[in-house]
């Protein structure tokens, strides 16, 4: 992903080049230095590059600010209502950090909390503390006022250097909640507006379920889950679980009604090669939206689940791997073509970006001619929908994948992914010229990693028999030697699909 200036960017001035020259033979000067000779010279380098880090947050925060106000004067011009001026520009920082929207948005605001707290913007700036410090007294005084949050800084500023983290933390907030006590109730009441529950999908096949709720409420969850625990243990009911599983079984069913938790009745849509379905293939089966799953794994979960289990066949390039397309005449992308372009993006389209997708939506905008087709749909997280629609945005569709235009010229892009990322299927660059094959995709089959082949190779699925009160057949030996779950496996999707 690079960003690209396009005709009539107004350049840097003289003394912006020089000092782009300057970060530009520090960075040269740092990237070719050697390791120290010493021990002692070691631990100082250390401390001068951590002391570096934080000036350098410091510089990056006073930029951000300053470039909010450039975009706020460049939506007045440009007629943008007063209270919408500036508000992308935090995904245009984003981007310039080579990160996602929200991430620079969260950058933008913190940058903001921190240039208002002179002791502690003065520390990161000397890099007498680590941008973690300065962000924690920055998060814990957001919402107090200009004035209170300054108050806090300077009955702080003596504990910055020598605090730990959480100490530090404790700290500021415990000063946070006296300066403003007044306001606490008000705090607490735009809290709880704002509780909710994430999913983070983790290694080795799990997922991490996280709520936040008022404290009371929290509370209540948590020994509600203890005490069903102890009584499960108490009565022999855990069957060798330890007490967190069983704790996170009884989330798992009363959350959603179940009399056991790896009885999943809500609808998960699995992507999966028919190799590492049907056989001992190995490449990882895919959760829309969430990530890769071992192969292992997702034959077990789609043998044991009681859940029906339906097949649907998708379509992939050879050498790319990427979803064929469909077409739709509709104007809204509903039914199975959302499903596709959903399947396709995984996460949000923009570049850098891993939020859900909450919208497909059109490329070309509707109103502007653009298509109900698959060439012109986008997965895209609410904001970066709504991000392309304000003056000086846009995005552009290229054989590759997808371009995002900002209103400084800058263009930033991001190629498609191929369907379940595997060894042999590398994403294709952007730099990569349309028409021609990526050199990684040249080279993908030596990247497959070998695999000893079974005993008796498996039918293919056009070749295999029923699962019951089928006569016996040259195959019948090759079946004979599947696993137990495969054979369970083979005739549930059978049973089902047919």
């Amino acid at each position: 992903m690079e960003a690209q200036p396009v005709q009539g960017t107004p350049t840097a001035d003289v003394g912006e080049s020089e000092t782009l020259a300057e970060v530009s033979r520090l960075s040269a000067l740092l990237c070719g230095l050697s390791p120290a000779s010493t021990e002692c010279e070691a631990l100082d380098r250390i401390t001068a590059f951590e002391e570096l880090k934080a000036t350098l947050a410091a510089a990056q925060s006073r930029e951000a600010v300053g470039f909010e106000q450039l975009r706020i004067r460049r939506d007045a011009l440009n007629n943008v209502p007063a209270a919408r001026q500036g508000v992308r520009a935090g995904d245009e920082i984003g981007f310039a950090r080579k990160s996602s929207p929200g991430s620079g948005r969260k950058f933008l605001t913190t940058a903001r909390t921190l240039t208002d707290l002179p002791d502690t913007f003065e520390a990161l700036t000397r890099g007498t503390i680590s941008e973690a410090k300065a962000n924690v007294i920055a998060d814990e005084t957001a919402d107090l006022s200009g004035d209170e949050r300054r108050r806090v800084d300077r009955r702080i500023r003596n504990s910055l250097s020598d605090s730990g983290i959480k100490s530090l933390r404790h700290e500021a907030r415990a000063l946070a909640a006296e300066i403003a006590a007044d306001t606490a109730a008000d705090r607490a009441a735009r809290a709880a507006a704002n509780r909710r529950v994430t999913m983070t999908p983790l290694p080795h096949g799990m997922g991490r379920v996280s709520a936040i709720l008022p404290m009371i409420q929290a509370v209540a969850v948590s020994e509600a889950l203890k005490s069903g625990a102890d009584s499960a243990i108490a009565q022999g009911k855990a069957l060798g679980r330890r007490h967190a599983q069983v704790m996170a079984d009884l989330l798992v069913e009363r959350t959603t009604g179940l009399t056991k938790a790896k009885d999943v009745p809500v609808e998960v849509h699995v992507v999966i090669e028919v190799e590492s379905l049907l056989s001992r293939g190995a490449v990882p089966a895919w959760l829309p939206g969430y990530g890769p799953l071992p192969a292992k794994e997702a034959r077990n979960f789609i043998a044991a689940n009681r859940a029906q289990v339906l097949l649907r066949r998708l379509f992939t390039t050879p050498h790319e791997g990427q979803l064929v397309g469909m077409e739709s005449k509709a104007r809204v992308f509903s039914g199975l073509l959302r499903r596709m372009v959903v399947f396709r993006d995984d996460v949000c389209r923009s570049p850098w970006c891993d939020a859900p997708i909450k919208h497909a939506d059109h490329v070309n905008p509707a109103a502007a001619g653009g298509p109900t087709t698959w060439e012109n749909a986008s997965g895209l997280c609410a904001s970066c929908n709504f991000a392309k629609e304000h003056p000086g945005w846009g995005h552009e569709t290229i054989e590759v994948g997808l371009i995002v235009r900002t209103p400084t010229g800058r263009r930033y892009s991001v190629s498609k992914r191929p369907l379940v990322t595997k060894m042999r299927q590398p994403r294709r660059s952007p730099e990569c010229p349309p028409g021609k094959r990526d050199w990684r995709q040249a080279l993908a089959g030596f990247m497959e990693p070998s695999a000893q082949p079974p005993p008796q190779i498996p039918p293919s699925p056009r070749q295999i028999p029923p699962p019951t009160g089928s006569p016996a057949g040259p195959d019948s030996r090759a079946a004979d030697a599947l696993s137990p779950v495969e054979e369970l496996l083979r005739s549930r999707l059978f049973a089902d699909s047919g």
